[in-house]
């Protein structure tokens, strides 16, 4: 990825974790990309079926912890504050 994608995939994330873009899709699917090398990605639905992914076990273990500690922050009506 180049420095142009990644900014766009940041910008268009509903939450950013660590490194991890967390995007809702129309389709009310989470995606999920790791903006540092090596760029993994994955395809979740919000109740963490895994339908597809680039991550090895351990960093999809990892992701998916992100996502429960932090997916409240994606409902509609949540945000955070910025400090």
């Amino acid at each position: 990825m180049n420095e142009d994608e990644i900014l766009k995939a940041a910008e268009n994330a509903n939450m950013i974790v660590c490194g991890y873009t967390f995007t809702r899709t129309k389709d009310n699917y989470i995606r999920v990309l790791n903006i540092r090398p090596p760029f993994h990605a994955l395809v979740m639905s919000p109740d963490r079926d895994v339908y597809e992914t680039s991550m090895d076990d351990i960093e999809l273990s990892i992701v998916l912890g992100y996502w429960a500690k932090n997916k409240k922050y994606m409902e509609e009506n949540a945000y955070a504050e910025v400090l």
